[in-house]
Protein backbone atom coordinates (compact mmCIF):
# COMPACT_ATOMS: atom_id res chain seq x y z
CA UNK A 1 0.00 0.00 0.00
CA UNK A 2 1.65 3.24 -1.17
CA UNK A 3 1.93 6.22 1.18
CA UNK A 4 0.89 9.51 -0.47
CA UNK A 5 1.63 12.96 0.97
CA UNK A 6 -0.91 15.54 -0.24
CA UNK A 7 0.25 19.16 0.21
CA UNK A 8 -2.44 21.74 -0.59
CA UNK A 9 -4.02 24.63 1.33
CA UNK A 10 -7.45 23.88 -0.14
CA UNK A 11 -8.88 21.86 2.75
CA UNK A 12 -12.07 20.86 0.94
CA UNK A 13 -10.09 19.54 -2.03
CA UNK A 14 -7.79 17.64 0.33
CA UNK A 15 -10.76 15.95 1.99
CA UNK A 16 -12.25 14.92 -1.36
CA UNK A 17 -8.95 13.61 -2.72
CA UNK A 18 -8.12 11.82 0.53
CA UNK A 19 -11.43 10.00 0.47
CA UNK A 20 -10.94 8.96 -3.16
CA UNK A 21 -7.29 7.91 -2.73
CA UNK A 22 -8.09 5.87 0.35
CA UNK A 23 -10.87 4.05 -1.49
CA UNK A 24 -8.28 3.25 -4.17
CA UNK A 25 -6.07 1.62 -1.53
CA UNK A 26 -3.59 4.40 -0.73
CA UNK A 27 -2.52 5.71 2.67
CA UNK A 28 -2.77 9.52 2.69
CA UNK A 29 -1.03 12.15 4.79
CA UNK A 30 -2.02 15.82 4.50
CA UNK A 31 -0.16 19.12 4.92
CA UNK A 32 -1.84 22.48 4.33
CA UNK A 33 1.21 24.65 3.70
CA UNK A 34 4.58 24.21 2.06
CA UNK A 35 6.68 24.36 5.21
CA UNK A 36 4.66 21.64 6.94
CA UNK A 37 4.73 19.67 3.70
CA UNK A 38 8.54 19.82 3.53
CA UNK A 39 8.89 18.72 7.16
CA UNK A 40 6.43 15.86 6.67
CA UNK A 41 8.09 14.69 3.45
CA UNK A 42 11.50 14.71 5.15
CA UNK A 43 10.30 12.97 8.31
CA UNK A 44 7.72 10.48 6.99
CA UNK A 45 9.42 9.61 3.67
CA UNK A 46 6.25 8.97 1.64
CA UNK A 47 6.25 7.01 -1.62
CA UNK A 48 4.98 10.04 -3.54
CA UNK A 49 4.26 13.72 -2.90
CA UNK A 50 1.32 15.49 -4.56
CA UNK A 51 1.97 19.20 -4.14
CA UNK A 52 0.15 22.38 -5.11
CA UNK A 53 2.25 25.36 -6.21
CA UNK A 54 0.33 28.27 -4.68
CA UNK A 55 0.47 27.82 -0.88
CA UNK A 56 1.17 29.87 2.24
CA UNK A 57 4.39 29.73 4.33
CA UNK A 58 6.31 28.19 1.43
CA UNK A 59 5.11 27.70 -2.13
CA UNK A 60 5.30 24.37 -3.91
CA UNK A 61 8.28 25.31 -6.07
CA UNK A 62 10.41 26.22 -3.06
CA UNK A 63 9.28 23.03 -1.32
CA UNK A 64 10.38 21.04 -4.38
CA UNK A 65 13.70 22.87 -4.61
CA UNK A 66 14.58 22.14 -1.00
CA UNK A 67 13.27 18.58 -1.15
CA UNK A 68 15.42 17.77 -4.18
CA UNK A 69 18.55 18.73 -2.23
CA UNK A 70 18.15 15.59 -0.12
CA UNK A 71 15.51 13.35 -1.67
CA UNK A 72 14.51 11.83 -5.00
CA UNK A 73 10.96 11.02 -3.84
CA UNK A 74 8.57 11.31 -6.81
CA UNK A 75 6.66 14.60 -6.90
CA UNK A 76 3.47 15.34 -8.83
CA UNK A 77 2.85 19.10 -9.04
CA UNK A 78 -0.65 20.61 -9.15
CA UNK A 79 -0.67 23.78 -11.24
CA UNK A 80 -3.11 26.44 -12.38
CA UNK A 81 -4.53 25.50 -15.76
CA UNK A 82 -2.83 28.32 -17.68
CA UNK A 83 0.34 28.68 -15.58
CA UNK A 84 2.83 27.36 -18.14
CA UNK A 85 5.69 29.20 -16.43
CA UNK A 86 4.98 27.37 -13.16
CA UNK A 87 4.77 24.02 -14.95
CA UNK A 88 8.13 24.57 -16.64
CA UNK A 89 9.71 25.77 -13.39
CA UNK A 90 8.45 22.68 -11.58
CA UNK A 91 9.81 20.33 -14.22
CA UNK A 92 13.16 22.12 -14.22
CA UNK A 93 13.40 21.72 -10.44
CA UNK A 94 12.81 17.98 -10.68
CA UNK A 95 9.06 17.33 -10.59
CA UNK A 96 8.17 13.95 -12.07
CA UNK A 97 4.94 15.19 -13.62
CA UNK A 98 2.31 17.91 -13.31
CA UNK A 99 -1.46 18.04 -13.37
CA UNK A 100 -3.31 21.28 -14.26
CA UNK A 101 -6.29 22.32 -12.13
CA UNK A 102 -9.16 21.64 -12.34
CA UNK A 103 -8.77 17.88 -12.67
CA UNK A 104 -10.81 14.80 -11.88
CA UNK A 105 -9.91 12.50 -9.00
CA UNK A 106 -9.75 9.63 -11.49
CA UNK A 107 -7.11 11.46 -13.54
CA UNK A 108 -5.08 12.16 -10.40
CA UNK A 109 -5.13 8.48 -9.46
CA UNK A 110 -4.06 7.52 -13.00
CA UNK A 111 -1.06 9.89 -12.78
CA UNK A 112 -0.18 8.64 -9.31
CA UNK A 113 -0.28 5.00 -10.41
CA UNK A 114 1.82 5.73 -13.51
CA UNK A 115 4.55 7.27 -11.36
CA UNK A 116 4.43 4.60 -8.67
CA UNK A 117 4.78 1.79 -11.21
CA UNK A 118 8.26 3.16 -11.87
CA UNK A 119 9.26 3.68 -8.27
CA UNK A 120 7.62 0.98 -6.14
CA UNK A 121 8.47 -2.20 -8.01
CA UNK A 122 5.20 -2.68 -9.87
CA UNK A 123 6.41 -2.97 -13.50
CA UNK A 124 4.45 -4.43 -16.38
CA UNK A 125 5.83 -5.85 -19.59
CA UNK A 126 5.68 -2.42 -21.26
CA UNK A 127 6.80 -0.30 -18.32
CA UNK A 128 10.56 -0.48 -18.69
CA UNK A 129 13.41 -1.49 -20.96
CA UNK A 130 14.23 -5.18 -21.02
CA UNK A 131 17.70 -5.30 -19.42
CA UNK A 132 18.22 -4.44 -15.76
CA UNK A 133 21.79 -3.23 -16.37
CA UNK A 134 22.80 -1.24 -19.44
CA UNK A 135 26.26 0.18 -20.16
CA UNK A 136 27.06 2.58 -22.98
CA UNK A 137 30.58 3.96 -22.89
CA UNK A 138 31.25 5.46 -19.44
CA UNK A 139 27.56 5.40 -18.45
CA UNK A 140 25.84 2.50 -16.65
CA UNK A 141 22.30 2.28 -15.32
CA UNK A 142 21.13 -0.41 -12.91
CA UNK A 143 17.33 -0.48 -12.79
CA UNK A 144 17.11 -3.03 -10.00
CA UNK A 145 19.13 -0.76 -7.70
CA UNK A 146 17.74 2.45 -9.21
CA UNK A 147 21.25 3.79 -9.87
CA UNK A 148 23.11 5.49 -12.67
CA UNK A 149 26.90 5.88 -12.70
CA UNK A 150 29.19 7.85 -14.98
CA UNK A 151 32.83 6.73 -14.91
CA UNK A 152 32.04 4.95 -11.65
CA UNK A 153 30.52 8.04 -9.99
CA UNK A 154 26.83 8.02 -9.11
CA UNK A 155 24.55 10.41 -10.98
CA UNK A 156 21.59 11.57 -8.91
CA UNK A 157 18.49 10.84 -11.00
CA UNK A 158 14.88 10.49 -9.96
CA UNK A 159 13.15 7.20 -10.77
CA UNK A 160 11.29 8.83 -13.66
CA UNK A 161 14.50 10.32 -15.07
CA UNK A 162 16.17 6.91 -14.79
CA UNK A 163 13.27 5.32 -16.67
CA UNK A 164 13.59 7.90 -19.45
CA UNK A 165 17.33 7.37 -19.70
CA UNK A 166 16.80 3.61 -19.81
CA UNK A 167 14.69 3.84 -22.93
CA UNK A 168 17.21 6.15 -24.62
CA UNK A 169 20.14 3.87 -23.76
CA UNK A 170 18.35 0.73 -24.91
CA UNK A 171 18.04 2.38 -28.34
CA UNK A 172 21.31 4.34 -28.24
CA UNK A 173 22.20 5.77 -31.62
CA UNK A 174 18.56 5.63 -32.77
CA UNK A 175 15.85 8.25 -32.53
CA UNK A 176 13.29 7.42 -29.86
CA UNK A 177 9.87 8.85 -30.69
CA UNK A 178 8.74 11.64 -28.37
CA UNK A 179 5.20 10.25 -28.11
CA UNK A 180 6.64 6.84 -27.23
CA UNK A 181 8.56 8.42 -24.34
CA UNK A 182 5.42 10.17 -23.09
CA UNK A 183 3.50 6.91 -23.16
CA UNK A 184 6.19 4.77 -21.52
CA UNK A 185 7.62 7.24 -19.01
CA UNK A 186 4.64 9.43 -18.10
CA UNK A 187 1.86 7.02 -19.02
CA UNK A 188 -0.05 9.34 -21.33
CA UNK A 189 -0.14 10.88 -24.80
CA UNK A 190 1.24 14.43 -25.04
CA UNK A 191 -1.08 17.38 -25.48
CA UNK A 192 0.00 20.21 -27.81
CA UNK A 193 1.53 22.29 -24.99
CA UNK A 194 2.82 19.39 -22.87
CA UNK A 195 6.57 19.69 -22.30
CA UNK A 196 6.90 17.07 -19.58
CA UNK A 197 9.31 14.82 -21.46
CA UNK A 198 11.21 17.73 -23.03
CA UNK A 199 12.02 19.27 -19.65
CA UNK A 200 12.93 15.87 -18.25
CA UNK A 201 15.37 15.30 -21.12
CA UNK A 202 16.88 18.70 -20.38
CA UNK A 203 17.36 17.76 -16.71
CA UNK A 204 18.93 14.40 -17.54
CA UNK A 205 21.23 15.98 -20.12
CA UNK A 206 22.38 18.56 -17.57
CA UNK A 207 23.01 15.95 -14.88
CA UNK A 208 24.95 13.64 -17.18
CA UNK A 209 27.11 16.31 -18.76
CA UNK A 210 28.71 15.85 -22.20
CA UNK A 211 30.74 12.97 -23.57
CA UNK A 212 34.49 13.12 -22.97
CA UNK A 213 34.96 14.71 -26.40
CA UNK A 214 32.51 17.51 -25.56
CA UNK A 215 29.54 16.25 -27.58
CA UNK A 216 26.09 16.31 -26.03
CA UNK A 217 24.89 12.89 -24.90
CA UNK A 218 21.24 13.46 -25.83
CA UNK A 219 20.20 15.29 -28.99
CA UNK A 220 16.74 16.44 -30.05
CA UNK A 221 15.62 15.32 -33.51
CA UNK A 222 13.19 17.97 -34.66
CA UNK A 223 9.57 16.85 -34.90
CA UNK A 224 10.57 13.28 -34.07
CA UNK A 225 12.11 12.71 -30.65
CA UNK A 226 15.48 12.21 -28.95
CA UNK A 227 18.63 10.17 -29.52
CA UNK A 228 21.35 9.13 -27.09
CA UNK A 229 24.58 9.77 -29.01
CA UNK A 230 26.96 6.82 -29.04
CA UNK A 231 30.46 7.64 -27.69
Amino acid sequence: MADILLVDDDRELCELLTDYLQREGFTVRIAHDGLDGLHTATRARPDLVVCDIMMPAMDGLELLRQLRQESSVPVLMLTAKRAEVDRIAGLELGADDYLPKPFSARELVARVRAILRRTCGEPTETDGPSDEITTIGDLTIDRARQRATRSGNQVELTATELDLLGWLLERAGETVDRRFLFQRVLGRDPSPDDRGVDMMVSRVRRKLGPHADGRLRILAVRSLGYVYVLP
